[in-house]
């Protein structure tokens, strides 16, 4: 542009910012020197386009736009200006991302180094060797047995039939059903909703495999259709007919279950969900344990039939199924599907937003700790290549490739790893279903001549006419690319790599299936963009008659045009810049057209599996072309290529996938609960459950106990007349086996027999009123205030005789139980007036002892502390974490002895499944979130958490908390969290936001607690307190300013009317 020379400076300055000052010396750049360069062609597509900002080029046309030149020149000025910032700005954000990693790989470095020091003393010194051997190897390599490991484990196969497993998936965000899915409706309901359909339904057909559920969210808004609010879908019946002629009952097959959690009548995006996750929680677990229950009489013989796997798909799902994991105690899975640190990566990249915007936009700071928690609670990692594992998961404090490696080493040799533990990673490509597959003859049209002249008109696909329409020659072979339009597919260097090729034009046609608008403009701004460089290529590059891309098409409509393209003898292309799997190649190999793909990322395991194709450099066109040019014009290549990808399709079957699948998991730590059912399935439970084989029950029952509880007999009057009724059918239903118990009393373990004596009063309870006060002084001293809310709750409680004839007493907190217990004794309180005290900050639970003849206050939940064991290495958290904590930060081994010590082993508050510390500084001590990074880099997965006004320290096992231990009281003992009220402050401990989160009733006793620990919680760059609860949840009720039992009564009566609006 004539009279705009000026821009050269500012190119410049643009193209040289951040590197002056260390290049001086470097040669300016002169445009003109080269030739018939256009330097605001340059501009545009180098420059503009490379900064990335999504409304810049959308600037630029209306800039060019200008009539008036002095105007035009002045705008132009101005964008130069603002990507030179822009571009400032990305360089900072980069050398800050640079910085950070170097932290980062220093840390990890640190980690690995003190846990093998301290696993080390375990081993001979030639094992030591061995194991730093182990260290030094390439991590890839550590990978190689993934394609192997099949063969060491035992397959999945019709062996199996006689097991009956109940599968659980959880798919949490989107829109879910079974039949006309709307896939990209929106963002979240995408592959994903479709993959884990098609697992459902693959997974109920294996044999083995009972019954599978598949969870998602309920929701019933007008804004969608109304089988998204239906409770229960049916996908399959279940396995083959042979299969059912030996299922009993009706509860075969796979289901979809919805699961109400937060606001039925609102859709959220999956950004949003967070807060209500563990209401989701509840509502699942209300639901598993009816389905076990029901599926132990048709196929358990009476016992419960447990998940054989939880299953979480997504970092939400992932964060649900491993709370689900740890109240029931079972093995749980995790398939990321997209991951949020690779995100945070290339969103920092691109330098457009900070960190904070970017965690505003996409919580992705609470997504990464949900994957993070994923990695600490389950047995086994699936992804689609070995490329996520090494470059996506290897981002996380949670797993190490060269510590997984030592810690393999050492179990494979029978030593003790001190709970350190990393996830075991398998590599099992997705599935697909072939139903819609025709597969052709090979040997047909091998002379080169499509088939379409002899087709009617009638018989071609509505779809294929309308792609047809755009060619002047539409014999011609199809070079076929099908993906959204979004910059990272790369669609725009196709296109050029097929307009600045002649021969490969004068060849084949282009099709390009893009999603479906209806108006670009009204788009999003990245989507908008790659569509109007493809408009303008297109014109630039004169190819009409040449490229076809049509506005709409539906799902169905993708199997005609993969056909299609076979029929012409075409190629299918995916040039994305990095491609995760690339299920489209999949797809492709299955109608017979050769693929051409990126090298980056999945495709490469597929054209590893299949043969069938070229892998390309997505930034080379002049390579794209060429392999284009390859297969096309080699007509045995192209002829070959087909052969091997139908030949080698089944590996991508799902019948495949879920051979592999439940071989994978068949070899996990199998677990389940340990106690003895009978002792729950007694009293008023039976009378209260219904398990009869009608699923439909089930589904009222589920959804009942999961948002609005049980109904209350209380308000009714009846309470005496109904427990009466129910003592007696009791009786009557109980005579038979409890003469059989008699008998065999003998053989029954002295935990077992005792247990109808510690536990009846915990069983019967319709309403458990948990009193979880962080109230303490200074030094970590209870103050008198805790004991005078426990005695205003007994009083406001007991005040109601229908509802204290029915409820129970419950404590929560941080303190140990020979604490809690003198501290009680000094308000002239007794233990036995507590059904449970969770002690420990859930490490502990105990039951004052009622029975006569004892000389104890309490006893220990043997149950419950086999429970928590889980991954637990208490030796391992105390050495490291009083090694990373002793002295204050810079000190190191650097410290005299007149160093203050940050924390102290408080051995009056350490027990089996408790490290307690004392705090002596706590400006220097470490928040929650650093204290767990590095605990997880070391490979150690616990619970950890500041307590009693920030003067304790106190690491539990994973499984152990004090909202986890309400969960175990309604799996152990059937307590509805419906009907569990818990009694709280406006400040506590760092677990204290757990609390506030699920279905059970919260109240708020305001100016009660003025000082709690949340300060050193979490920092300033973690996700945010209204990422993890509702802060509006109509289960959270405050009183007034005071607690007197007038106060909690009237708070009580208004918390058993919550629930969300129907």
């Amino acid at each position: 542009m004539a009279g705009n020379e000026w821009i050269n400076g500012y190119l410049e300055a643009i193209l040289d910012s951040g590197t002056a000052i260390a290049d001086e010396q470097k040669q300016q750049l002169d445009l003109g020197e080269r030739g018939h360069f256009n330097p605001t062609k340059y501009f545009v597509e180098e420059v503009v386009m490379t900064v990335d900002e999504s409304d810049l080029y959308r600037t630029w046309i209306k800039v060019v736009a200008t009539r008036n030149s002095r105007e035009r020149s002045t705008r132009l000025e101005n964008m130069c200006w603002r990507i030179w910032h822009l571009t400032r700005k990305k360089k900072q954000l980069e050398l800050e991302d640079a910085q950070r990693m170097v932290n980062r790989r220093w840390e990890r470095e640190q980690g690995r180094r003190d846990a093998t020091e301290d696993m080390s003393e375990d081993l001979s010194e030639g094992e030591k060797g061995d194991m730093l051997g182990e260290l030094v190897q390439m991590p890839r390599k550590s990978f190689q047995r993934n394609f192997s490991d099949l063969q060491a484990d035992q397959a999945w196969s019709d062996d199996n039939k006689g097991k009956k497993l109940y599968i659980v998936l959880i798919s949490l965000h989107g829109l879910v059903r079974g039949e006309n899915m709307e896939l990209g409706r929106d963002s979240d309901t995408g592959g994903q909703v479709k993959y884990v359909v098609e697992l459902s339904r693959a997974l109920a057909m294996m044999p083995g495999v009972y019954r599978v559920d598949l969870f998602t969210r309920q929701i019933s808004s007008s804004d969608i259709d109304w089988s998204y609010g239906e409770p229960t879908e049916m996908l399959t019946s279940g396995s083959n007919e042979a299969d059912r002629e030996e299922v009993v009952g009706e509860s075969a097959g796979a289901y979809i279950i919805r699961i109400p959690c937060g606001p039925r009548d609102k859709y959220f995006r999956k950004e949003m969900l967070w807060p209500y996750i563990q209401e989701f929680v509840d509502g699942a677990l209300a639901h598993i344990l009816n389905m076990s229950r029901v599926l132990g009489e048709q196929i358990g013989e009476g016992c419960p039939v447990w998940p054989y796997v939880i299953h979480g798909h997504y970092a939400d799902a992932g964060d649900a199924a491993a709370l689900l994991s740890g109240a029931l105690n079972v093995p749980m899975v995790l398939t990321g599907h997209s991951l949020g640190r690779n995100k945070l990566e290339q969103l920092l990249k691109q330098g457009r937003q900070s960190k904070e915007d970017i965690d505003a936009t996409y919580k992705i700071m609470r997504r990464i700790e949900a994957e993070e928690l994923s990695l600490d609670a389950a047995e086994l990692i699936i992804t689609s290549t070995q490329q996520e594992i090494v470059e996506q998961w290897g981002l996380y404090d949670g797993f190490d490739v060269k510590l997984e490696r030592v810690l393999r080493a050492r179990n494979r040799r029978g030593v003790n790893c001190h709970g350190r533990y990393m996830p075991r990673m398998a590599v099992i490509p997705p599935g697909m279903d072939f139903s819609s597959v025709v597969v052709q003859d090979e040997t047909m049209d091998m002379d080169g001549e499509t088939t379409t002249d002899g087709i009617s008109p009638k018989a071609v696909s509505p779809i294929c006419s309308d792609v047809m329409r755009f060619f002047t020659n539409p014999h011609k072979p199809m070079i076929l690319a099908l993906s959204r339009p979004d910059p990272k597919k790369n669609i725009t260097t196709l296109l050029k790599a097929f307009g600045e090729c002649r021969p490969l034009r004068e060849l084949a046609n282009l099709t390009l299936i893009m999603g479906n608008r209806d108006n670009i403009d009204e788009m999003s701004s990245g989507n908008a963009n790659v569509l109007t460089m493809v408009l303008k290529l297109i014109d630039k590059y004169d190819l009409y008659g040449f490229v076809a891309y049509p506005k709409h098409h539906k799902q169905s409509d993708v199997p005609d045009i993969y056909r299609l393209a076979a029929k012409t003898k075409g190629v299918f292309i995916n040039p994305a810049l990095v491609e995760p799997f690339g299920l489209t190649l999949i797809e492709a190999a299955a109608h017979g057209l050769p693929t051409v793909a990126t090298k980056n990322g999945g495709p490469v395991d597929i054209h590893r599996a299949l043969n069938n194709g070229l892998l390309v450099d997505p930034h080379d066109q002049n390579a794209i072309a060429d392999a284009l040019l390859n297969l096309l014009g080699d007509k045995n290549l192209w002829s070959d290529c087909r052969k091997n990808g139908w030949r080698n399709i089944h590996l991508f079957s799902w019948p495949e996938h879920c051979r592999t699948y439940l071989t994978k998991v068949a070899a996990c730590r199998m677990r389940h609960p340990q106690w003895q059912m009978d002792n729950v399935m007694d009293d008023d439970m039976v009378a209260e459950e219904s398990l009869g084989d009608s699923l439909k029950d089930v589904q009222e029952s589920s959804l009942r106990l999961s948002i609005d509880g049980e109904k209350n007999p209380l308000a009714k009057g009846d309470t005496q007349v109904h427990d009466q009724v129910e003592h007696i059918m009791h009786k009557i239903k109980r005579q038979v086996p409890e003469a059989r118990d008699a008998a065999n009393s003998s053989k029954v373990t002295e935990s077992s027999s005792s247990s109808s004596n510690k536990y009846p009063i915990l069983r019967k309870r319709r309403r458990l009123f948990v009193i979880a006060l962080d109230c303490y002084n200074d030094q970590g001293d209870p103050e008198v205030t805790w004991l005078q809310v426990i005695q205003e709750t007994f009083k406001a409680v007991r005040s109601d005789s229908q509802i204290s004839n029915v409820s129970g007493f419950a404590l929560s907190t941080a303190m140990p139980v020979s604490e809690t217990l003198e501290l009680l004794k000094s308000g002239n309180i007794q233990a036995k007036d507590f059904d449970v005290m969770i002690c420990s900050s859930g490490g502990e639970m105990y039951y004052p002892v009622s029975y006569q003849g004892s000389e104890e206050d309490v006893c220990l939940d043997s149950d419950y502390a086999k429970h928590i064991e889980y991954r637990w290495g208490h030796d391992g958290v105390r050495r490291t974490i009083t090694k990373l904590m002793k002295y204050q930060e810079g000190q190191g081994e650097h410290h005299s002895e007149n160093s203050s010590r940050v924390v102290e082993e408080d051995m009056t508050s350490n027990n089996e499944h408790c490290v307690s510390f004392l705090v002596k500084d706590q400006t220097e001590a470490m928040p929650v979130d650093n204290l767990r990074q590095k605990l997880r880099m070391r490979g150690l997965r616990c619970h950890l958490m500041y307590c009693r006004n920030s003067t304790r320290l106190q690491v539990i096992p994973l499984l152990a908390s004090r909202s986890q231990a309400l969960r175990y009281l309604f799996v152990r003992w059937g307590l509805s969290l419906a009907n569990i009220y818990l009694i709280a402050g406006e400040k506590g401990d760092t677990d204290y936001e757990e609390l506030l989160s699920g279905f059970h009733k919260k109240i708020i006793l305001k100016g009660v607690v003025e000082k709690g620990s949340e300060d050193l919680l979490r920092t300033s760059g973690s996700y945010k307190k209204e990422d993890t609860f509702p802060a509006d949840s109509p289960f959270i009720v405050y009183t007034g300013n005071g607690f007197d039992s007038e106060e909690i009564m009237n708070a009580i009566q208004e918390a058993s009317k919550a629930s969300y609006a129907k």
